[in-house]
């Protein structure tokens, strides 16, 4: 299947193409401003179908609006006409093509070109008024109000935000993109005579703010965001996809002795903490028990022996361990236990717990094995 995308460098032109070859779909052709017009009349007669994602969304004069707009889409459905190709042509449009103003005007005045077009041809139009869309590589300082926030709050710059209630509806890149392949396959998602990606997202600019703010903080808190929230998920992919290509990593607060030393990796309200314990050759760490706090233990590196004795009780049982075989030990409760380094090399072992640790309730007590 032979594939015209206009746009093709573009935001939704990019990660279409990426996906599309994922998917298998070798014969592309990418249309861009680079692009002659022999070209797009080459690829305008051997396509089967056509994604028109070009179009202008900042230009320096309101003149470039229709020019961008609607020209290119005469001049794509003229080309289409000239080779007697009825191949079905999607166009991405907006939701501001109902309003009164340059650009949703252009919008629309596409719109109606591509309907009239249908009429005269035959052909298969689909129309997508797309909503705020954001994602990866989406540019910042140019249409999209959350890649600017996306690369701003990453970069420690200012935000501004003249109403944080206004409310915006988005659709995510990842949905647009299965949409649009959908709807290449003949499966579109068809809401009387427009076509719409399923998922919507509905939130205030300063709801967005503040969600940045906290993915910027959780480096810090050693935290993660609810990722049970489908929008959050998405918009923390979002976020990290704008960090400054030198800013990918950072510490974490090594708690270090003569044993060797416990790190703190990650802490969720939800779903416990995860820590890095390592311990010397020879080095036994814990002795002590819990009421309610659960542990598992993994060891990933080095060999080990965890011990445990259940309160009130003079039976010790071991569970040998080591990196060569990975195995999670439950810590249960009401049992005092320990572990010790076995080996000649630091013993590394991945511990989880169901819940941060509480100074003023550790829930922790003191007793040998």
């Amino acid at each position: 299947m032979k594939i015209l995308v206009t746009g093709a460098k573009g935001f939704i032109g990019k990660n279409l193409i990426a996906e599309l070859r994922n998917q298998n779909y070798t014969d592309i052709f990418e249309y861009c401003k680079e692009t002659n017009h022999e070209q797009l009349d080459q690829y305008c007669r051997e396509a089967d179908f056509v994604f028109h994602l070009a179009g202008v969304n900042r230009p320096k004069d309101q003149s470039e609006f229709m020019d961008g707009n609607y020209g290119l889409t005469s001049t794509l459905l003229e080309a289409l006409k000239k080779n007697q190709n009825t191949c079905p042509v999607m166009i991405s449009s907006s939701i501001q093509a109902v309003l009164d103003n340059p650009y949703g005007i252009s919008k629309k005045a596409g719109e109606d070109l591509l309907f009239e077009y249908s009429k005269e041809t035959g052909a298969k139009v689909l129309v997508y008024r797309f909503p705020n869309v954001f994602g990866k590589w989406c540019k910042p300082n140019y249409n999209s109000a959350v890649a600017t926030f996306c690369h701003n709050i990453a970069r420690e710059l200012p935000v501004t935000v003249n109403d944080p209630s206004v409310v915006v509806n988005l659709v995510y890149i990842d949905g647009v993109v299965e949409e649009l392949i959908r709807a290449l396959q003949g499966n579109e998602n068809m809401v009387g005579d427009f076509c719409e990606v399923p998922v919507v997202h509905t939130i205030t600019l300063g709801e967005i703010v503040d969600l940045l703010n906290s993915f910027k903080n959780s480096r810090e808190e050693r935290s993660i965001p609810d990722m049970s929230n489908s929008f959050t998920k998405k918009l923390y992919s979002t976020y990290l996809s704008y960090l400054p290509e030198d800013k990918f990593s950072y510490d974490l607060k090594m708690n270090v002795d003569h044993r060797g030393s416990f790190t703190e990796f990650i802490k969720t309200a939800e779903r416990g903490q995860v820590s890095v314990n390592i311990s010397k050759p020879g080095i036994t760490k814990g002795n002590h028990w819990h009421h309610t706090k659960n542990e598992k233990f993994l060891v990933v590196s080095g060999e080990g022996v965890i011990r445990f004795r259940k309160i009130g009780s003079d039976e010790v049982i071991e569970y040998f361990v080591n990196g060569e075989k990975l195995e999670v030990v439950d810590i249960p409760t009401g049992y005092t236990h320990n572990i010790e380094n076995l080996g000649d090399t630091d013993m590394v072992t991945i511990m989880w717990a169901n819940e941060f640790f509480d100074p003023e309730k550790p829930d922790t007590y003191f007793l040998e094995v």
